[in-house]
C-alpha cells in the first residue's frame, strides 16, 4: 500500500498535495476508492481514495493505528563523519532498522572533513534517502540527518538522552548484554568514523556518561558497526 508522510492532519479532510499528490495521480496512476496510508507523528491513518484532482488528492478516513513498525525506544545515532557514499548506506540502513535521528560529527580521525556550511548542501539529499528507506520499511516517522557537529556539540546533545553507547575498537568496554537498557525512553549510540577514536575523545566521551561497548576481536568497518549495534540494540529492547 503507498505510504506517505505529512507534518499535521486534519482526520475530518485530509488531502494529500505536491509531489505527493503527483506521484498517486500521475506515476502510480491511482483510482478512487484504492488505499493509501498516510503517516502523521508515528500514526498510520489508513485511507482511500475519494476524489484526484491536477494537484490534490482527498482521502477518506478508514482507520487509525499507532505505527507497528515504530520502535518503544528513541534512537540517535551519532555517526563520526565517513566518506559520503558510506555515510548514504548508514542513513538508508539504519533508518530500516529503527533510528529516530542521525547526527553526523566531526571528530579527528575522520578522513572526510567537509566544511559545515558544504555539508549543508548535502543535507537535501541525505534526508531524501531516509525518507525513501522511512516509506520502504513502514516506518511511521522520517528520521533526521541533523547538519555536522563536533565532539563538544555531541556531548552536550548525549546529556538529554538517557542512555549513550561508544563502540570502540579497543578492549576494555563491556558487552552489549551487560548495558542496562531497561526502563530506558531513549538511547545513543556513538560510531567512530574509518578512523574511529583517539583515546583522548573516547575518554572525553566515556566521562560525559556514555557506556564503553567492545564489540569483539573483529575490527568491523565503519559502515558495518552501526548496522550492527542498532541491530543488537533493537533486539534487546524488544523492538526486532
Amino acid at each position: 500500500m503507498p505510504r506517505f508522510f505529512v507534518n499535521e492532519i486534519d482526520e475530518n479532510n485530509i488531502v494529500l498535495t505536491g509531489s505527493d499528490a503527483v506521484h498517486i495521480g500521475r506515476s502510480l496512476r491511482m483510482k478512487p476508492g484504492e488505499p493509501v496510508t498516510v503517516c502523521c507523528c508515528g500514526t498510520d491513518y489508513f485511507c482511500t481514495v475519494a476524489r484526484i484532482t491536477a494537484d490534490e488528492v482527498f482521502l477518506d478516513l478508514a482507520e487509525k493505528k499507532p505505527c507497528a513498525a515504530e520502535p518503544d525506544i528513541e534512537l540517535t545515532l551519532f555517526q563520526a563523519v565517513p566518506k559520503l557514499d558510506k555515510l548514504e548506506y548508514i542513513i538508508q540502513k539504519s533508518v530500516e532498522l529503527g533510528v529516530s535521528r542521525i547526527v553526523p560529527v566531526l571528530t579527528r580521525r575522520c578522513i572526510s572533513r567537509p566544511d559545515p556550511r558544504d555539508f549543508a548542501k548535502k543535507l537535501q539529499r541525505l534526508n531524501r534517502i531516509a525518507e525513501e528507506a522511512a516509506k520502504q520499511s513502514g516506518r511511521g516517522i522520517i528520521p533526521e540527518v541533523t547538519p555536522v557537529t563536533d565532539l563538544n556539540g555531541m556531548i552536550n546533545m548525549i546529556k538529554s538522552i538517557d542512555r549513550t553507547i561508544l563502540l570502540y575498537e579497543e578492549q576494555g568496554g563491556c558487552r552489549f548484554g551487560d548495558v542496562e537498557l531497561s526502563d530506558i525512553r531513549s538511547a545513543a549510540l556513538v560510531v567512530g568514523s574509518e578512523g574511529g577514536f583517539d583515546k583522548e575523545e573516547a575518554e572525553k566521551i566515556v566521562n560525559a556518561g556514555a557506556t564503553q561497548v567492545w564489540l569483539g576481536k573483529r575490527i568491523l568497518r565503519c559502515e558495518t558497526a552501526p548496522i550492527t549495534a542498532i541491530s543488537i540494540l533493537m533486539f534487546l529492547t524488544n523492538n526486532m
